[in-house]
């Protein structure tokens, strides 16, 4: 697959989740930021947006993987393999939803941790500062959640720190596609 196409991946995948999350929020009068989790909308038996919600993950998770192995890889090798990870435990929340309990938990967690592990290689790989303001950014946000500190769901943070990793995850990918357009 041409590089190019593979280095959008990196926009196009992250895009998509957060599109399919917007219509399940848009769709789902119910979801509130102060009580629910982004999960809420992927669950399979009381959310009508279940199949919107998970398969915008999953598919996420798709074009990140390939974004990861066939592009970023060569760019910051460790990253590369890092975010594989993160992008599988991505697939995981939509293919474990809340109707698992505890086995949708672990991957949550998996994938939150993740996303930390891999700013964190992407920060030491590539001296990136955002990807260092992105890990610390998400790490303020579930502080601030499990602390009690504001009156938040679990939504917030989730979303918080999975967008924070788009600063680096982003450019990385422009960067990426701008150089493969300039060499061909």
């Amino acid at each position: 697959m041409n590089e190019k196409i593979c280095a959008l991946f990196g926009v196009i995948g992250p895009l998509l989740a957060y599109v399919s999350i917007g219509v399940s929020i848009a769709l789902s009068p119910w979801f509130s930021w102060e009580r629910d989790a982004l999960s809420d909308l992927g669950h399979a038996v009381e959310s009508g947006v279940a199949p919107i919600f998970n398969f915008g993950l999953f598919l996420t998770g798709f074009f990140l993987t390939i974004y990861a192995v066939k592009v970023l890889k060569g760019y910051a090798k460790w990253t590369g393999y890092s975010l594989v990870i993160s992008a599988f435990t991505l697939q995981l929340v939509a293919v474990f939803d809340e109707v698992y309990g505890l086995l949708h938990l672990v991957v949550s967690i998996l994938f939150f941790v993740s996303l930390g592990v891999t700013s964190l290689f992407y920060a030491v790989e590539r001296k990136s500062y955002s990807a260092v303001a992105a890990f610390a950014i998400g790490l303020i946000s579930w502080i601030f959640y499990w602390a009690e500190i504001c009156s938040i769901g679990i939504a917030v943070p989730e979303t918080i720190s999975s967008v924070a990793v788009l600063f680096w995850i982003t450019p990385s990918a422009l960067r990426i596609y701008m150089s493969a357009c300039h060499t061909k």
